[in-house]
């Protein structure tokens, strides 16, 4: 099918096309091509590359005309088993120390409320940065512990979307220091492939807070309200080591909550998650965990099913595309999800190598 741009005309795009899936290579920040020899990555102390079983990658980042970052990719997948969370308020943003920015975010809020009425507070994850641990220099199997913190909608809408927001970012090499100040909620996003090849896209709806018309992959954030954290004090007569276990389930259980909410598909029909990395656009650095799932629907009985999504108002339309057609759409991505295409074409990779 030909995907038109038409009724998107005029609005900000958000930077250069993604390179053809075709292409073996993604651009690193000094502009040097990275083979797709990818099967396990690698973190050492004090090191900041990520290292691979079949080569050498850069730690991923963007030169100053890509509109995301790949701050860790996960070729080959991990599984839900392989994945942790350290749930700790040190991930917790900490306040800015200018008085006047950190009162732009109450009225930041306040603003957009008056000017969409469906938008709503909530508690959100705080991406704090990860951890990769090597099960042994032998395995084609490494773990993750994402270092989650808590924030929420409102200081996400006054921090990152603040047209200020830049004011809030340190001058750091280190991502984490940079964004400290940020409210960075870890969104979620899915890489859905249905019985018949092809991938889901939806055009978000003119009525919602972040990148309205443009299209995404199906997702959201893992919500904490959904395993009952309100603030760190929740859960005290609970470990901290059943307190991060919950997290990290949630992790999962929230990107099929999100996909059967927005695309109406049952969760029966989807295969087990896998994810695939972290990406983190450089507009407003907004970082998104990105996972793979295939759909044992075709695409027509999709179609229908998501006529009835509950959370339809989201979106005004599916699109269930081939991979070249997606890469079309990406010019009309935010650059989180565009990063989130990169991921995946970075899986699709691994696997014609396996």
């Amino acid at each position: 099918m030909e995907v038109e741009f038409n009724d998107l005309e005029g609005m900000w795009s958000t930077g250069k096309a993604l390179r053809a899936h075709g292409d073996s290579s993604i651009q690193a920040k000094r502009k040097r091509r990275v083979p797709f020899k990818a099967s396990r990555p690698i973190e050492n102390n004090g090191d900041h590359r990520i290292r691979w079983g079949g080569g050498e990658f850069s730690r991923f980042s963007s030169s100053s005309d890509d509109d995301y970052r790949l701050l860790v990719a996960c070729p080959s997948g991990i599984s839900r088993a392989q994945v942790f969370v350290d749930f700790n308020e040190v991930y917790d943003r900490k306040p800015h120390p200018d008085v006047q920015l950190e009162d732009s975010i109450s009225e930041i809020w306040n603003q957009r409320v008056q000017d969409i009425s469906s938008l709503y507070n909530g508690m959100k994850f705080r991406y704090g940065g990860y951890v990769l641990h090597n099960v042994d220099d032998s395995s084609s199997v490494s773990n993750i512990c994402l270092q989650l913190g808590l924030t929420d909608y409102r200081t996400f809408v006054g921090t990152n979307l603040n047209p200020l927001w830049e004011k809030f970012l340190i001058a750091s090499e280190d991502d984490n220091t940079e964004c400290q100040h940020t409210s960075s909620p870890l969104g979620n996003g899915a890489i859905i492939e249905t019985i018949d090849k092809r991938i889901l896209v939806l055009q978000r709806s003119y009525n919602v807070g972040e990148f309205p018309g443009h299209f995404v992959f199906p997702g959201g954030h893992s919500e904490p309200q959904e395993i009952g954290i309100s603030s760190h004090k929740c859960g005290k007569d609970l470990s901290s080591k059943h307190i991060n276990e919950m997290v990290s389930e949630e992790m999962f259980d929230g990107i099929i909550r999100e996909i059967v909410e927005e695309i109406g598909v049952p969760a029966s029909s989807l295969t087990e998650p896998i994810f695939i990395g972290i990406s983190r656009r450089e507009l407003n650095v907004r970082p998104a965990a990105f996972f793979f799932c295939k759909c044992n629907l075709n695409s027509d009985d999709i179609q229908q099913l998501y006529s009835k999504a509950q959370d339809g108002y989201e979106s005004t339309q599916l699109y269930a595309v081939s991979m070249a057609e997606l890469e079309k759409m990406a010019l009309k991505m935010p650059g989180c999800h565009r990063g989130g295409l990169a991921l995946y074409a970075l899986m699709t990779e691994a696997a014609k190598n396996a």
